[in-house]
C-alpha cells in the first residue's frame, strides 16, 4: 500500500507528470506554472490549499489537492472543504490509493473547521463517479458550464 503524506517542494516533477496526466488537455507550461505558485502558498482563488501524495516503492503514485471554499455546489456551510484534483495511477486503482488520499484530505478540512466536503467531476467520468459514491459522497445535480469567447 501506498503511504500518504503532504506535498513536498522535492516532489515537484513527479506531482506536475501526475498532473498532466490528470489534465492532459492543459498544457504542461500552465500546470507546472500553478503547481509552482501553490507550493509558494498561494491560494487564490481559495481560502487555503493543501496538496496530499500517494508514494510507493516506485515513487508518486497518485495525489489529491484540496482546498477551503467559501462555499461549494450542494454544501450549506462555510468555509467547505473541496477536492480540486484526484488523481491515482491506472493499475493502484481500487487498491484504496484513492481513498487514503480522500481521508487525509478529509481529515484536514475537518481540521481547518469543515464540517462538509465537496467535489465534482465531468458527467460522463464515470470512473470518477463511482469513486466518490464509493467513498460516501452522494450525486447532487449535473452541473453544465458555459464559456463565450468574446
Amino acid at each position: 500500500m501506498a503511504s500518504i503524506r503532504p506535498l513536498q517542494a522535492s516532489d515537484l516533477e513527479a506531482w506536475v507528470r501526475l498532473r498532466n496526466a490528470l489534465w492532459p488537455s492543459h498544457s504542461g507550461d500552465e500546470l507546472r506554472e500553478d503547481a509552482e505558485r501553490m507550493l509558494g502558498g498561494d491560494a487564490t482563488p481559495y481560502l487555503k490549499i493543501q496538496t496530499f501524495v500517494a508514494e510507493d516503492e516506485d515513487g508518486l503514485c497518485g495525489f489529491l489537492e484540496a482546498s477551503l471554499r467559501g462555499n461549494a455546489e450542494g454544501c450549506a456551510t462555510s468555509p467547505v472543504g473541496y477536492i480540486e484534483g484526484w488523481y491515482v495511477i491506472p493499475n493502484l486503482r481500487g487498491e484504496g490509493v484513492g481513498g487514503a488520499l480522500v481521508a487525509a484530505a478529509e481529515a484536514w478540512a475537518r481540521n481547518e473547521g469543515c464540517t462538509e466536503m465537496g467535489s465534482d467531476a465531468h458527467a460522463d467520468n464515470e470512473g470518477s463517479r463511482k469513486a466518490h459514491k464509493a467513498l460516501g459522497y452522494k450525486e447532487k445535480r449535473p452541473v453544465v458550464h458555459f464559456h463565450k469567447s468574446l
